[in-house]
């Protein structure tokens, strides 16, 4: 479970602003239906798909923090190469530093994860072009991860942030992680197979 930075990690610098000039920084909130116009965003930054690894951070063990594993399942079954965390090989505090150094220096990461928020937020994604801090919310310190990140805020938060987490609803987190998964589908597609997890949400 993450939460986001005021700036961008000083030590990787953003991808995208190597070949693009960056204006600002941005960091908001979207619905469902908007999150294909984040991605769209990225794409008109002179991004492709073959230059972006997608780092789905979270872990199985936890339904609200499985939102990530979800997505890099998701993404690896419609044929998307480039994911890190999945259910079968989650990338999560225990691993994140060892499986964030294997990660391509010159690339693009779009981080992706799970986090809590105030009960009109739930069900929202919070997108930025700047990374995410995992952990942070629940009190563990790891480095912020990301080029672009969108945190999917699913549920409120509140005091006990682990039980919370283990007391989501699982429907809603597997939904918010197909939403995902279809507006990446939508921006970056990979073919057949891609548009065919789109129909059969």
């Amino acid at each position: 479970m993450s939460s986001q930075p005021p700036e961008p990690t000083p030590n990787r610098p953003h991808a995208a602003a190597q070949s693009q000039k960056v204006s600002h920084l941005y960091r908001y909130k979207l619905r469902s239906e908007q999150l294909a116009g984040f991605f769209q965003t990225i794409r008109d930054e002179g991004v492709r798909l073959e230059a972006i690894t997608f780092l789905c951070i979270g872990t199985d063990r936890s339904t609200g923090d499985a939102l990530g594993p979800l997505v890099g399942t998701f993404l690896e079954e419609a044929g998307y190469r480039q994911v890190v965390g999945t259910l079968s090989a989650p990338c999560d505090g225990s691993n994140m530093e060892e499986r964030v150094a294997q990660l391509p220096p010159d690339g693009v990461i779009i981080a992706i994860d799970a986090c809590l928020g105030k009960p009109q937020s739930v069900g929202q994604y919070q997108v930025a072009n700047m990374p995410i801090e995992p952990g942070k919310s629940v009190g563990k310190r790891l480095p912020p991860v990301g080029d672009y990140s969108i945190a999917a805020i699913v549920n409120v938060d509140g005091p006990k942030k682990y039980w919370i987490l283990q007391n989501t609803s699982l429907h809603h987190v597997v939904r918010m992680a197909k939403d995902v998964v279809a507006a990446v589908q939508a921006v970056f597609p990979t073919g057949g197979e891609a548009d065919e997890f789109v129909r059969g949400r």
